[in-house]
């Protein structure tokens, strides 16, 4: 195959993973637009394999099916509620080959080793690690396998920078030393960064791991894309660039989200100490109002009467995976001529996109599914407002708490509607760690429980009615 040839394929590819991002932007076609990109993906591997003559290799197809094997599987077994952890172990994966690659590179013969490869090696290896490193941490957090909040070792800011100095001064090093020092340097850069990524993720809370999801995402790319220069592969250089700038882009926009910077997410400045009064009986723990303590209206007449109503889903469905019992529900009330539609805040559960997806999973139309700044000016026109596993994202507080983690991120509207009624497992604080003061409302009807049960009682309550 002509390099020209080689050049129009990998064009032709590199078109298809754009397009492929592109159609991920609607729900309608992103099924067909990750395929698209899988598929471009795979192109790209066997056009690489076919230009460098390695298609004898037995040991490289042999690894290829055996990652096929791992993808497929982890596909298979691992469900919904997981899928952020997953998420967060993917983007490891991706920024370890890239800096098992710089690895090699820089281990190589010493004569191959000019200025841009040096360069080009140290900096992949340095952002693959720091990637491996991040989302190692960030998968336990949200597998529940290392404490969710902020946990600061002693002089973590110290440690912090020191690991980022030797990282910065061991890719310095490389570039100025001898080609035949790279491999010892290489080592040093690679515990260092490593150290960095895990010290950086773990002082962020599990309010803004879809913040740093979508950032080790970006990072992943950017190894990826710094290997290929490496590597002297523009295929592998755009596709990475294609990788860290929608990773990037989806970054800035969950900060906008949640109303904070980067740079306090990844100092862990979003995390505060004792809060500020929010409300009249917000602090502390927030007297529980069910429907039994508060029988007029009962839920079945508030169900009944209403005629517009919006269901509010949060990362408490994703545990008790009820987006069934939700699907059903929204059912029941369509069936009866209600108007139903679901509120998704773009940071809702641990991962960006996590309601859509877990939505998508039981057929809930993509039409229903109305993003914050679309659908809070309708709730004053609500009925009847159906909260199912959240509390952050519709957290009054966020306007009244100065010096919380949610003070000043947009939240939707749910107290402007005129009733509403709470599916959370408790009243306790959410992963922001602050209280929340909608649960005492006149307004508010509280149904404590496993959202499943929860659910499934406000269908039975319906049927009831009748």
């Amino acid at each position: 195959m002509t390099l020209s040839a080689y050049d129009l394929v990998a064009l032709a590819l590199v078109g298809g993973m754009v397009w492929g991002i592109h159609w991920m932007n609607s729900p309608r076609t992103a099924v067909c637009g990750n395929l698209l990109g899988s598929l471009c993906m795979l192109g790209a591997i066997l056009l690489t394999v076919f230009r460098h003559g390695i298609l004898t290799r037995g040991d490289l197809w042999l690894s290829m099916a055996a990652g096929s094997v791992a993808g497929s599987v982890l596909a298979a077994v691992v469900s919904m509620v997981q899928m952020p952890q997953l998420v967060a172990l993917l983007n490891g994966l991706g920024g370890g080959a890239s800096a098992l690659v710089a690895w090699v590179v820089l281990r190589g013969d010493p004569s191959a080793l000019d200025a841009v490869t040096k360069s080009s090696g140290s900096l992949a290896l340095a952002v693959g690690a720091v990637t491996l490193g991040g989302s190692v941490i960030a998968a336990g957090k949200l597998h529940g396998k290392i404490r969710a909040r902020p946990i600061l070792v002693y002089h973590h800011t110290l440690w912090s920078l020191l690991s980022l100095a030797v990282t910065v001064a061991g890719v310095a090093a490389i570039l100025a030393a001898p080609a035949g020092a790279a491999a010892a340097l290489s080592l040093l850069i690679l515990l260092a960064a490593f150290g960095f990524g895990v010290l950086f993720t773990i002082r962020i809370g599990g309010a803004d791991m879809p913040i740093t999801i979508s950032l080790l995402n970006s990072l992943s790319g950017l190894a990826a894309s710094i290997a290929g220069f490496a590597l002297r592969n523009p295929l592998l250089v755009v596709a990475g660039a294609i990788v860290g700038a929608a990773g990037l882009v989806l970054t800035q926009h969950m900060c906008r989200a949640m109303n904070r910077s980067l740079l306090n997410v990844l100092t862990g400045r979003t995390t505060a100490g004792p809060q500020a009064p929010v409300e009249a009986g917000a602090q502390g723990a927030p007297a529980a109002r069910t429907d039994e303590a508060r029988p007029a209206p009962s839920v079945a007449v508030t169900l009944a009467q209403a005629h517009t109503v919006v269901i509010v889903p949060g990362y408490g469905m994703a545990l008790s995976q009820a987006q069934r019992q939700v699907k059903d529900l929204s059912d029941e009330l369509e069936a009866r001529g209600k108007e139903v539609r679901f509120a998704i805040h773009p940071v809702a559960g641990r991962m960006p996109g996590h309601m859509n997806v877990l939505l998508a999973e039981v057929d809930v139309p993509y039409n229903k599914l109305c993003e914050m700044d679309a659908i809070n000016p309708e709730f004053e026109q609500t009925d009847l407002v159906v909260v199912v596993g959240a509390n952050d994202v519709i957290n009054p507080a966020a306007a009244t708490a100065v010096g919380t983690p949610i003070y000043g991120m947009p939240i939707l509207h749910v107290t402007d509607a005129k009733r509403i009624i709470i599916c959370n497992k408790d009243t306790q604080p959410g992963y922001a760690g602050v209280d929340n003061p909608l649960y005492t409302h006149d307004n508010v009807t509280l149904l404590l429980g496993d959202a499943k049960e929860t659910v499934a009682r406000l269908a039975g309550e319906l049927n009831g009615a009748n």
